[in-house]
């Protein structure tokens, strides 16, 4: 019994004048009030041998949530780095792609300006020749044929003057197209532009192939005029587009037979009339577009793309040409530099029939 109560239960013993029903009522009580004591040290006890057992659990949770966030910050460590890397890597990958670009467009400047540098020089060469035999005319006296021969080297040095003019030209209008500043649209004559990187990519795939050949058809609409944008980035998704359309015509050109055509055309068009929704697109305040549109489509008789691809190839790193011949970024760079032009690129394709892709810009 608690020793509170058998105090009590004493006390209450002393009193005499106390009946036997009353004494009898006042033991009951005391014993119901020590089982219900009892009872209460009992819970009391179980309350605070839980309490230990929480605490110990709270410490071990406590200690695994440290541990899982020690975890988680060296997981986020190690993501971090992995990010910078795959940044690092998507940005080699990137810059491989424009070398790449560079290395077709070097290729094709090179040769362009090396046929009118062989013009100079064999003209050259040639009249060196000539006025070696006018000297001797000349001494022999033979003024006629001395004066036959000055003209020849009158047109020779005609045909040097053409030929270095051309050069001049190549070398200035790829001067022209890389001055402009990152960021900076000037007026471009989008059909010379054009005209230029179909010539340059074609030299330049000559220049690592000399079997490859390939018909190039042109159709530019003159009522164009000149356009802003930024030449570089522009002549970088028109090389990339025509590249591609060489490729594909290459690739089909291996697997047909003699009557096959390999055949690449290009032409531009001025849309006057824009669908609406384009033309809002455009020009939000509703004025259209400066004019309308722009429209260059690059197509081929290539093996065309297959249906489940065609969602594919603006993604980045997404390529069907084999490996170490493609990073996967051309079109997916192509697809950004004509949406940052405010305009857009699409692509029309049958499987054996070949591709057509169009650039949409506004003429602003």
């Amino acid at each position: 019994m608690n020793t509170i109560l058998q105090s009590i239960l004493s006390t209450i013993n002393n009193f005499e004048h106390l009946g036997a029903e009353e004494n009898n009522a006042l033991l009951k009580l005391i014993k119901k009030l020590d089982s219900e004591i009892e009872i209460l040290e009992f819970k009391l006890g179980r309350t605070e041998k839980i309490k230990r057992t929480t605490g110990i659990l709270l410490e071990e949770t406590i200690e695994e949530l440290e541990q899982k966030r020690k975890g988680i910050e060296e997981s986020n460590s190690a993501l971090n780095k992995s990010l910078e890397e795959l940044k690092s890597a998507q940005a080699q990958l990137i810059q491989s792609e424009k070398m790449s670009s560079l290395g077709e467009l070097t290729a094709g400047i090179a040769h362009e300006i090396q046929n009118p540098l062989n013009f100079v020089n064999n003209f050259s060469e040639v009249n060196v020749e000539l006025l070696e035999e006018m000297k001797e005319e000349m001494n022999d006296g033979n003024v006629r044929e001395a004066e036959s021969i000055a003209n020849d080297v009158i047109e020779n040095e005609l045909k040097i003057i053409y030929h270095g003019k051309r050069a001049d030209g190549i070398v200035k209008n790829m001067l022209q197209h890389s001055r402009s500043r990152s960021g900076e649209k000037i007026p471009t004559d989008i059909n010379k532009l054009v005209d230029e990187y179909l010539r340059l990519a074609y030299h330049g795939l000559r220049a690592k192939d000399k079997s490859f050949n390939a018909i190039m058809e042109t159709d530019f609409d003159e009522s164009i005029g000149k356009i802003n944008i930024i030449p570089p980035d522009i002549g970088r998704v028109i090389l990339n587009l025509i590249t591609n359309a060489f490729y594909a015509v290459q690739d089909r050109s291996t697997s047909s037979d003699n009557t096959y055509r390999p055949t690449v055309s290009v032409t531009t068009k001025l849309l006057l009339t824009p669908s609406k929704a384009r033309q809002e697109e455009v020009s939000p305040s509703g004025g259209g577009a400066g004019g309308g549109l722009i429209q260059i489509s690059v197509s081929d008789n290539g093996n065309g793309i297959p249906e489940e691809v065609k969602d594919k190839i603006f993604q980045p790193f997404f390529t069907t040409k084999p490996t170490g011949q493609g990073t996967g970024l051309g079109l997916s760079l192509s697809y950004d530099i004509v949406k940052a032009h405010g305009g857009e690129i699409k692509v029309e394709s049958a499987v054996g029939k070949g591709s057509k892709f169009l650039i949409e810009l506004p003429k602003v």
